[in-house]
């Protein structure tokens, strides 16, 4: 069940999802009549994604999660036996051509992040993350990021089935599993960290999470609503409703 409403939230969490549900039900309501609960739904659909298309609250959605992942405690292992880099948002590819791990277009990359783990702790790298939207799984995207910023190839373990966190955490969790890996350097960005640190402990690994702040690349939008404000809130709102069904569903399995 928790499942379901886990499903449920994430189809709602992009704004105008939610502002059309309202639509719909605003226009049955008028059907049969009931004229001041559709235009109080037509008023709230169109609030609803108005209210989220600004920068400034769409940055500070993000930040309210940001501040969530940098938080998160390290479980301080003795030694540290693999670097995690779980995929989303990799980053054009042009951007790691020159092989700079510290150019500034990488600064909020969780590709450059997981090599510059990599340089000094030279432990092997899992990448984490299947299809998306294309045929090549994210996890070999990044494998190419990575050789171009000179991690070997002879380190990097290539997890290439997952499609959400959960199944991130628990493909991961297997390899590591089979090759004698407890503590990980988890590297994700900020906001998605909560939930994910959550998930990979619940499959029994250490982490010592890595959080990669991405809200300071946004700094100096305009006030005025854009449709990259819009997608932002969208993945922070999707965020919050996924660490708040996945904290009742660990809570319900203790």
């Amino acid at each position: 069940m928790l499942q379901a409403l886990s499903a449920s939230l994430a189809s709602l969490s992009y704004p105008p999802y939610l502002s059309l549900t309202l639509a719909v039900f605003a226009a049955v309501a008028w059907g049969v009549r009931w004229r001041w609960i559709a235009s109080a739904c037509l008023v709230v659909a169109v609030l609803w994604t108005t209210i989220w298309s600004f920068p400034i609250t769409a940055n500070g959605l993000m930040r309210s999660l940001e501040r969530e992942g940098l938080s998160v405690p390290s479980d301080k292992p003795a030694h540290v036996d693999a670097i995690v880099v779980l995929g989303g948002g990799t980053g054009a590819p042009e951007w790691f051509d020159g092989g700079d791990v510290d150019a500034a277009v990488l600064s909020s990359s969780r590709v450059a992040t997981g090599a510059r783990l990599w340089r000094q702790h030279h432990v092997p790298v899992i990448l984490s993350g299947g299809p998306a939207q294309h045929a090549t799984s994210e996890a070999r995207i990044m494998a190419t990021a990575m050789e171009h910023l000179g991690v070997s190839d002879t380190f990097l373990i290539l997890e290439e089935r997952s499609r959400n966190t959960r199944e991130n955490a628990r493909f991961v969790a297997r390899l590591a599993r089979e090759r004698g890996v407890q503590a990980v350097f988890l590297v994700t960005s900020s906001m998605h960290m909560p939930r994910a640190a959550l998930l990979f402990r619940r499959q029994g690994l250490e982490v010592v999470p890595v959080a990669v702040n991405e809200s300071s690349r946004y700094r100096h939008e305009t006030w005025l609503p854009t449709r990259s404000a819009l997608r932002r809130s969208g993945r922070a709102l999707k965020e919050w409703a996924g660490l708040l069904i996945t904290k009742m569903n660990i809570q319900k399995h203790e």
